[in-house]
C-alpha cells in the first residue's frame, strides 16, 4: 500500500507532439483520487498553426484499495483554448479555437521505491468546438481536432 498521497508527473508521449502537460494527482480515499492536468499545445495541422492551453480534470477509481498505485478507470473533462493562424494558398485566417469535451481512460500507475512513478493510460473522448474568427474564413484543418479522439499517455514523475 502506497504511503504517499500526492503524485506529480509529466506525459512523455505528449512531448513528442510538441505538447507539454503536467499532472497533479491527490489521493482522496483508498479507492479514489482526483487529478488536474494543465498543458501547452503548439502544433501544426496542414497549413494551420495552433498554440494555447488545455485543462484536464479527472477522477480516478482504483480497482483495489490502494489509490494512486494500481489499475484505474478515470472519467475526465477537457477544455482547450488555442489561437490559430492559417496561411494556405486559397485562405489566410486567424482566430481562437475553443473546445470542451469529456471521456474516459483506463490505466495502470506504479509507484516504485523512493517515489518514482510510471503511469500508462489509454482511452477516448468526444470534443465539441467553437471557432471565433478575427480575420479570413475558418480553416478546414480545425475539424480534425473536434469529434471522437483517442487519448494515450506514458507519464513519469514522483510521489510524495
Amino acid at each position: 500500500v502506497a504511503s504517499e498521497k500526492n503524485v506529480l508527473k509529466v506525459n512523455t508521449l505528449a512531448l513528442i507532439l510538441t505538447t507539454g502537460s503536467v499532472f497533479y494527482e491527490r489521493k482522496l480515499s483508498d479507492l479514489t483520487s482526483a487529478q488536474m492536468g494543465i498543458g501547452y499545445f503548439g502544433y501544426k495541422i496542414g497549413d494551420t498553426k495552433l498554440n494555447g492551453l488545455f485543462l484536464t480534470p479527472e477522477v480516478r477509481f482504483y480497482v483495489r484499495k490502494n489509490a494512486i498505485d494500481g489499475f484505474y478507470m478515470a472519467p475526465y473533462l477537457r477544455y482547450n483554448r488555442f489561437k490559430f493562424e492559417s496561411n494556405s494558398d486559397s485562405n489566410s485566417s486567424e482566430g481562437t479555437f475553443t473546445s470542451f469535451g469529456g471521456g474516459a481512460d483506463f490505466g495502470r500507475q506504479w509507484i516504485f521505491q523512493k517515489g518514482f512513478v510510471i503511469d500508462l493510460f489509454f482511452g477516448g473522448h468526444y470534443t465539441g468546438a467553437n471557432v471565433e474568427l478575427s480575420s479570413g474564413s475558418e480553416p478546414s484543418d480545425l475539424t480534425k481536432i473536434s469529434g471522437f479522439r483517442r487519448r494515450v499517455g506514458f507519464c513519469i514523475g514522483f510521489a510524495f
